[in-house]
């Protein structure tokens, strides 16, 4: 779903829980240059699961990001996800997009469980007929409550919302430009945030399926505050790899790394009923050959390693910068290895255009 032609750049903007991370990227005859990339933390609190709870600390951070990184583009792009947007593959009777158009309203109600006048709706025809004569349709219901909550705190900041996407997409997005897109592999991008995980299933680089889950990175810093009795800031920094004082420090480390060992069994067990779900349904020859992690907690002790054997999988860290062009006197190489991870989704979201 790369997209190319002479469209307004927009930026892209990740509105996380424990983080917003906004990057910019100039298409050229190669492909994509980066032409910008910042990240900025938020306090616990600000957003709790994809809500806005603190309007102004939410625009401040916006405003000082895009100030540090000289970032003058006006237009821009953001996604939702988690409980308020629900994905779907529905099948019905083949139509034209016109027909469809008039019809999806009463159709979507069938399968949203929200009020079909609370949301907003969109839907992409993804085969158009089988032989049946029935052809397979892709549903997307965002309740418009987020939908509002996010364009306003964008236009508070300054900025002019174009699109407002879906992780998922943005994800399978990111991972198009970056990775060679083979027929029929099938592979799972499982993004790890602060306190949500975006899975994606993509065969061919077709969507196939996807799912939020209510958990994340925050798990870990509240399983080591709990364990060991210390506060945020401290667990914070254990579940980092930092230490404590020194007398107590290998006896702690011993206890995080069991708690780090715990919770990543528990996030893998999780990402594993979500993937079997896919499975389940799934027909024969379309098994996930591959899972690719990302997030800002993908790279968390052992977590990738847990993903694997839990579903004797090969497990890979993505990099969205891989097939982006970058100039390293203006990026320190290492500093976008090290937060590559982090900017999945403001990689993929960036990759959109005014007009789609």
């Amino acid at each position: 779903m790369g997209i190319f032609g002479g469209r307004k750049p927009a930026i892209g903007l990740d509105i996380g829980s424990s983080a917003i991370k906004v990057a910019e990227l100039k298409e050229t005859k190669k492909g994509y240059q980066l032409a910008s990339f910042g990240i900025a933390p938020i306090a616990p609190e600000v957003i709790v699961d994809g809500a806005i709870m603190n309007t102004s600390a939410v625009v401040d951070t916006i405003r000082t990001l895009l100030a540090e990184r000289k970032i003058k583009t006006k237009e821009v792009v953001t996604s939702v996800s988690g409980q308020s947007v629900m994905i779907r593959k529905i099948t019905m009777p083949a139509m034209t997009a016109e027909q469809l158009e008039e019809q999806i309203q009463w159709e979507a109600a069938q399968y949203i469980p929200f009020e079909i006048t609370d949301v907003n709706l969109d839907f992409q025809i993804l085969n158009p007929g089988d032989a049946e004569g029935n052809m397979e349709v892709l549903l997307v219901a965002a309740k418009k409550e987020i939908i509002n909550d996010y364009s306003s705190v964008l236009t508070e900041s300054g900025l002019s919302p174009v699109v407002v996407d879906v992780d998922a997409f943005a994800l399978q997005n990111m991972y198009e430009i970056n990775y060679p897109v083979m027929e029929n592999e099938v592979i799972a991008l499982v993004n790890v945030g602060a306190s949500l995980i975006n899975i994606v299933v993509v065969r061919g680089g077709n969507y196939t399926f996807s799912r939020d889950i209510s958990m994340g990175g925050n798990l870990f810093t509240e399983e080591i505050q709990k364990q060991l009795s210390v506060g945020y800031e401290d667990a914070e920094l254990l579940k980092k790899g930092g230490s404590g004082k020194k007398d107590t420090e290998e006896v702690m480390r011993k206890e995080v790394d069991m708690v780090i060992r715990e919770v990543s069994e528990q996030i893998a067990s999780e990402v594993a009923r979500s993937l079997d779900f896919y499975s389940a349904a799934a027909p024969a020859d379309a098994h996930i050959n591959k899972i690719w992690l990302c997030g800002g907690s993908c790279r968390i002790s052992g977590l990738a390693e847990s993903v694997g054997k839990n579903q004797n999988l090969p497990v890979e860290i993505l990099d969205p910068f891989r097939n982006v062009e970058r100039n390293p006197k203006h990026f320190d190489p290492a500093y976008l290895e090290e937060i590559g991870p982090q900017a999945a989704i403001a990689v993929g979201l960036a990759l959109r255009r005014a007009g789609d």
